[in-house]
């Protein structure tokens, strides 16, 4: 086989080509974004500071946003020895009882939490009641309280067919 000027050309222009086309894939290779570190879970509180324990209940939130495809809707009561806790209580109550009466939609998330967690889960029970079987399948109740609580809140809210998780304070 001969190699004349004019296969050296067509080889040299071929490689020049394959250059061309691939040195921008190349080049353009993105980089890996940096990982982000995961922020370590929100303590749970340890006096009835209210500020404190909305943050711990926000984080709790956005640790089981997982299947929620809105906002969730977050319920909180103070401490049972703060001032005008009743009147709180009643505030609170009444929302619950609405928003659960509406209807929530499949996608949402419903979070309720308290340093008063016998208090919080009288509430959920109650804004519960008579709300018709299985009418909100694939909505999130999330329930930061005590482990006493807990058993009695899952029994209210699932009839509703709901998906429930309790995240226990000590």
């Amino acid at each position: 086989m001969t190699v004349t000027w004019g296969n050296t050309m067509k080889i040299t222009t071929r490689l020049m080509l394959i250059a061309c086309l691939v040195l921008p894939f190349a080049a353009c290779k993105k980089e890996e974004a940096p990982k982000e570190a995961v922020a370590a879970p929100v303590a749970v509180p340890t006096t009835g500071d209210k500020r404190a324990w909305q943050d711990y209940i926000k984080d709790v939130a956005k640790r089981n946003m997982d299947g929620v495809t809105s906002p969730p809707f977050a319920y909180f009561l103070p401490d049972a020895s703060s001032p005008d806790f009743a009147g709180e209580y009643e505030r609170q109550l009444e929302k619950m009882k609405g928003d659960v009466g509406r209807g929530i939609l499949e996608g949402n998330m419903l979070v309720f939490g308290s340093p008063a967690s016998a208090q919080m889960a009288d509430a959920v029970i109650e804004s519960f009641q008579g709300i018709q079987a299985g009418s909100m399948k694939g909505v999130k109740v999330v329930f930061v309280g005590a482990a006493a609580d807990n058993e009695r809140v899952k029994a209210a809210v699932t009839p509703a067919g709901v998906d429930y998780v309790f995240v226990q304070t000590k």
